[in-house]
């Protein structure tokens, strides 16, 4: 059997696995992008809208006529055209009529349709619904042979394939989806400057993206905001059809008097959910994480206030306000990709030139083929109208052979030189339309209609009368709006494009006092204030203290561990109270057979000196060991048995290292190389053991260690005073057994 031979019914033909679901895939692909998920650039709307708003048509549900149920309405679309779940088809019925997410509502609700805090709306059978101006919009002239119809899913009824759209529905109300390998994301835009800028291209077809830009300075949301991307990058978008556009909420000061003030949000991004960001802002006044903030409260009637009360009078609201930008949806960003079906129902990202010019290919079809239509309507009627003209003209006649004639249409066609249509209008004549005032309205309707020919055979024979025709529709669209100023005008402020500024963490985080405990098996907490250790701490059976540190909430911890990698804590994560604490495991990714070199309060530009436990080391700076992630930073390589074992000060200008082997020695601290990672030089040689101890001190004043309750201090150090490396000798009298300084 050849390749692509026909295949009969019942037919079984061999094919693979492999071509046989890619085949399937692909048809599943195809149907999912163009029947579910993806807008068509003409008319802006997927099939579950379209027929949607075709259903209500059918059922005059118009702007000047009453509401019908909207369970009336779902069930004429899913009977008729859309065979899919009620609740699918009803959710996207009441999106059409939620003014936060339509910029230009095609329906409008009568009821429950939900609101901006997420709530659902009431179930169709208490809702109503009808058509509003802009849905009228899209329809008109559909009677008209405007556009193309197909059978419907069971082929007994037909519906439209694209609306005529005498509005840019596209853009202005946008669109969203998600297809199989592709999606698309359309903002909203305002539809007053749409039909500037597509008169403009009228005028100008050549016109590039930034006179088009001029015209469209961004999205225009239905929630309005402020929007704060920069204008060359609102430029690429458009030109591209993919980008971002960053949109922040809309704020004022309120003075309440003696220096306080509150701020209140008036307008909150695009699809954000009003409940949901209450109680993200609600969560970071709990977490502490925005201590400039004391509380938010929901004062919203039927706009939206969101009262935000800072904790001091002192507090800049401006700064308040750039915190919450970065911690909360006060500011988002919405996406650009305007991937759409062009007029062949092939899916392709379009620029915003190319979508404009797609809207007006289609207005201008659908302007030929209503004056087409027309055409052939009034070319009918004149052939009847010439046909009654002859009647009044030979009317004895005419009475004449329908009355004595067997075959009266034939006769009459033969007599007069009629057609069979005008012979069959002449037989069908209501005696009363023989007056002769019928005959003077007749002749001037056929004038009437022979110059309305005439004109729309001119318009069919000239561009240039076409762009004039489709220009005055846009004109007329644009007067329409204008006289409904509560959705013709902009809504989303167009502000300037800033950056959002650093803001230190000591001024996102309240400051106050602790004091930081670990144990030994690694357990933290911290307690309020700075506490002087006492012996009276209590911690898990085998356990017992070893850190013991003053620090600030704003500070950062790092803990270096046996594995050479640090590790960083944000004190304000820490657990608070009296317990026991936390695992420091949980905070960060330590192993359990690793162990905690140090641990310290982080302390900007500070050198540090790290050694491994067989006698190799480095200094570094405290700025470079600071990690991002729970993994830690990677600073000391250590392998085989040996771990990283000490992390002291760089300060003064000596070292003193002591090994296992009881041998001392000192060096200038110059000689040790400063690294951001490695395994580092040797301090110290050793046939035996290994490092035990380190320090730094400056020669001038000599060499210190504690023993027992006093300290000691050699001040000659001649004789382990020599090179890094070496193996060094037995330290002075009266040094530590354990080999160490402390």
């Amino acid at each position: 059997m050849s390749e692509h031979s026909p295949v009969t019914p019942g037919e079984i033909v061999p094919t693979s696995l492999k071509d046989a679901i890619s085949e399937r895939y692909l048809a599943y692909a195809m149907s999912t992008i163009m029947a579910r998920s993806l807008p068509d650039v003409r008319d802006g709307l997927k099939p579950v809208h379209r027929r949607l708003l075709y259903a209500m048509r059918l059922l005059k549900l118009d702007p000047n006529s009453g509401f019908k149920k909207c369970a009336r309405v779902v069930g004429d679309v899913i009977g008729k055209y859309h065979p899919h779940g009620d609740q699918s088809v009803y959710d996207a019925l009441v999106r059409l009529a939620q003014e936060f997410a339509q910029r230009y509502t095609l329906v409008e609700g009568q009821g429950n349709f939900g609101n901006i805090d997420g709530d659902n709306a009431a179930a169709m059978r208490y809702t109503e619904a009808r058509l509003t101006v802009i849905a009228e919009m899209l329809l008109r002239d559909i009677d008209q042979d405007t556009v193309d119809f197909r059978p419907t899913y069971d082929g007994e009824d037909k519906e439209p394939v694209v609306l005529p759209s005498a509005f840019p529905n596209l853009l202005a109300n946008g669109s969203a989806g998600i297809a199989v390998g592709m999606a698309t994301s359309i903002p909203p835009h305002n539809a007053i400057e749409l039909a500037n800028a597509l008169l403009h291209l009228l005028k100008f077809p050549n016109a590039g993206i930034d006179k088009l830009v001029e015209f469209i300075p961004g999205p225009d949301f239905p929630t309005g905001g402020e929007l704060v991307e920069k204008p060359e990058n609102i430029r690429e978008a458009y030109l591209t059809g993919r980008g971002s556009f960053r949109l922040r909420a809309r704020w004022e000061v309120e003075d309440l008097g003696r220096g306080t003030y509150q701020i209140v949000v008036t307008e909150i991004p695009y699809q954000v959910q009003k409940s949901k960001l209450i109680e993200r802002i609600a969560e970071l006044i709990q977490t502490r994480k925005l201590p400039f903030l004391a509380d938010v409260r929901d004062e919203s009637a039927e706009d939206i206030r969101l009262v935000l009360e800072p904790r001091s009078k002192n507090v800049e609201a401006e700064m308040l306000m750039q915190g919450l930008f970065r911690l909360s949806d006060l500011e988002s960003r919405f996406s650009l990709n305007m991937n759409v079906l062009d007029a062949s129902q092939t899916p392709r990202v379009m620029s915003l030139r190319d979508v404009l010019l797609a809207f007006l290919d289609h207005r201008f079809e659908v302007l030929v083929r209503r004056s087409q239509h027309r055409l052939g309507k009034i070319e009918a009627r004149l052939e009847v109208l010439d046909g009654y003209l002859i009647v009044y003209l030979n009317l004895d006649e005419v009475i004449r052979i329908i009355r004595e004639e067997d075959h009266p249409r034939q006769q009459l066609m033969d007599t007069f030189h009629l057609t069979e249509n005008q012979a069959e209008a002449i037989l069908n004549m209501r005696l009363r339309s023989l007056r002769r005032l019928e005959e003077m309205e007749l002749r001037n309707e056929h004038d009437r209609l022979s110059a309305e020919k005439a004109e729309l055979e001119a318009l069919l024979g000239s561009e240039d009368l076409r762009r004039e025709a489709i220009a005055g529709e846009i004109r007329e669209m644009k007067k329409t709006l204008t006289a409904l100023p509560e959705i013709a005008n902009r809504r989303t402020r167009i502000g300037e494009a800033q950056e959002l500024p650093d803001i230190p963490l000591e001024a996102m985080i309240e400051k106050e006092p602790i004091t930081v405990i670990c144990s030994e098996k690694g357990w933290i907490r911290a307690l309020k204030g700075h506490v002087e250790e006492n012996g009276s701490e209590k911690y898990k059976d085998g356990d017992r203290g070893r850190f013991w540190i003053a620090a600030e909430t704003t500070d950062k911890l790092v803990l270096f561990a046996t594995n050479g990698r640090f590790y960083t804590i944000g004190c304000d994560k820490l657990p608070r109270g009296r317990g026991q604490g936390e695992p420091v495991r949980l905070m960060i990714d330590l192993g359990n057979d690793q162990d905690i070199v140090a641990l310290f309060v982080h302390r900007p530009d500070r050198k540090l000196l790290i050694a491994s436990s067989d006698g190799r080391g480095f200094i570094t700076d405290e700025n470079s060991v600071i990690a991002q992630t729970r993994n830690g930073k990677q600073v000391l390589n250590v392998s085989g048995d040996h771990e990283a074992a000490f992390c002291i000060e760089a300060e003064g200008d000596s070292v003193a290292v002591i090994g296992d082997n009881r041998r001392l020695n000192c060096f200038a601290l110059e000689e040790i190389g400063e690294m951001a990672r490695g395994r580092g030089v040797t301090l110290q040689r050793y046939k035996d053991g290994g490092l035990a101890d380190i320090k730094t001190f400056n020669r001038e004043d000599g060499l210190s260690w504690k023993s027992g309750e006093r300290t000691r201090t050699e001040t000659d150090l001649t004789g382990w005073y020599t090179k890094r490396g070496n193996a060094g000798r037995l330290p002075p009298r009266g040094f530590n057994k354990n080999n160490k300084f402390s």
